[in-house]
């Protein structure tokens, strides 16, 4: 997990954010829309890792059939993912920085998503009895 300022854009931070990852090659990589560019899409290339980085449409230049096909089957896998962060806005009040300073965010957040774990726990075992 990177915590940036508000200011950074998303699409600087994809690269050393895998770079730190060590994820093999051949793994899928989903991102929204925010990663999308081409230097971004070249390193994945290059890393033998799967593009799956949602399309964007552009000025003057709307979405191929393609490129809304594949972004509605990358969407789903998505979804999961981002439930988990609408879960930790709703139930802890995420994505807003309660402190200043990017070490005292990051600990927010790092603290948050232990929370929601704990959260989800009793559940995730009570469904695994369940046949």
């Amino acid at each position: 997990m990177i915590t940036t300022a508000a200011n950074r854009s998303d699409t600087k931070e994809f690269i050393p954010l895998l770079q730190g990852a060590n994820i093999p090659q051949g793994t899928a990589v989903l991102a929204d829309k925010g990663y999308a560019c081409g230097e971004n899409r070249s390193y994945l290339q290059t890393h033998h890792l799967q593009d799956g980085i949602m399309h964007k449409a552009q000025r003057n230049r709307a979405l191929t059939e393609e490129e809304k096909q594949r972004n509605k089957a990358i969407s789903p896998i998505r979804s999961t993912i981002e439930r988990t962060f609408g879960s930790i806005r709703r139930w802890f009040h995420g994505g807003r920085c309660r402190y200043r300073g990017l070490a005292k965010t990051h600990t927010q957040n790092i603290l948050e998503s232990i929370a929601f774990n704990l959260y989800r726990t009793p559940g995730i075992i009570m469904s695994s009895f369940v046949g």
